[in-house]
């Protein structure tokens, strides 16, 4: 995915140091870099590389206005404030793309002016294998939680059924009746009944993570975000918050319409007759690898809209280019 494709921008204002004043633009993210650009003039006044960023922080200009300030490597510090919709959208978007980055080893890698090492290459498959096994094994403990709960609840159930069998049955024929025939439980019924309570507890742990990416969620309205979780079931989707409490459940069948904003972001909706719908709108640095298993998924419910239409022609004409460009330089590329 290219550098320079825009994540999100937002109008605001900036503190000028040599001039002591407050410029009106537009703050402007992309996967690995921030800048700000005039209204008046459209200059860049400031163009930041996310790599450089060691720290952005909220805080207060004049102890009234809310602001956001960046802090370079160099010791240089930027103050953003008027942010819209709110500064705390701003930030948990900004500090999102930050902190992907730096926990990307392909990420950092793509502004060195070196090639990776074997060594790296190795060094970044285990951790980004590392971070999918902690996220499995906390899905498969969710899991194996929940078939214990089913499996008590069935256990009771079996019991109570049971006592109400015995009942029935001393309702119907009471005791001193000759002919009487208590349903008694016998072995074999036993263990009829086990093997049919494990069969039903079988599709519990059929269903399996897909994908499970960080993401900046915002429902309906965008001045109300949050950092949380996106995870693709084989059955559908699943909103968390950053504390891992489940914000919302799509069954695969209930999502109606899935629409692809840009590359990093999409939104979700769940139609409703006589309520309002349920929508959900997600920003993630790790969307692109989402995307693609959404378009299998949701194949006839995914719309792409015009900005992420015009991004994948640019991207399969420049991989276009870019093969024939190889088979072109092919013959004389290699020597013995």
């Amino acid at each position: 995915m290219s550098s320079d494709v825009r994540v999100h921008s937002w109008p605001c204002s900036y503190y000028l140091n040599l001039e002591k004043q407050w410029v009106p633009g537009k703050l402007t993210l992309t996967p690995h870099s921030l800048k700000f650009s005039a209204d008046r003039t459209e200059e860049v006044l400031v163009g930041l590389p996310l790599c450089s960023i060691t720290e952005i922080r909220k805080e207060a200009s004049l102890f009234i206005f809310s602001a956001i300030t960046i802090l370079e490597k160099g010791q240089a510090k930027h103050w953003f404030s008027s942010l819209r919709p709110s500064r705390n959208v701003v930030f948990n978007v900004i500090e999102h793309f930050w902190r992907e980055l730096l926990l990307s080893q392909p990420g950092t890698a793509a502004h060195t002016p070196s090639p990776r090492t074997r060594g790296q290459e190795l060094v970044g498959l285990m951790a980004s294998s590392q971070r999918r096994m902690e996220d499995t094994s906390k899905v498969l403990h969710h899991q194996g939680e929940q078939l214990d709960s089913v499996m008590r609840g069935l256990e009771k159930m079996e019991s109570d059924l049971d006592v109400a069998d015995r009942l029935l049955t001393e309702l119907e024929s009471p005791s001193w009746w000759p002919f009487s025939s208590k349903l008694w439980k016998t072995p074999a019924e036993a263990k009829t009944k086990e093997g049919v309570s494990e069969a039903s507890c079988e599709p519990f742990g059929k269903e399996g993570v897909v994908i499970r990416v960080p993401a900046v969620v915002s429902q309906r309205t965008e001045s109300h975000s949050k950092p949380g979780k996106l995870t693709v079931l084989v059955s559908g989707l699943e909103i968390h918050d950053s504390s891992s409490l489940l914000l919302h459940r799509f069954e695969r069948e209930d999502v109606d319409d899935i629409k692809v904003h840009s590359p990093y972001e999409v939104s979700i909706r769940q139609r409703f007759i006589g309520k309002p719908d349920v929508a959900y709108r997600l920003i993630s640095a790790k969307m692109p690898e989402v995307i693609p298993i959404l378009e299998v998924q949701f194949s006839k419910k995914i719309e792409l809209l015009e900005d992420a239409l015009v991004l994948r022609s640019r991207a399969q004409t420049s991989s276009a280019e870019a093969s024939c460009s190889i088979r072109h330089a092919a013959p004389g590329t290699f020597s013995w």
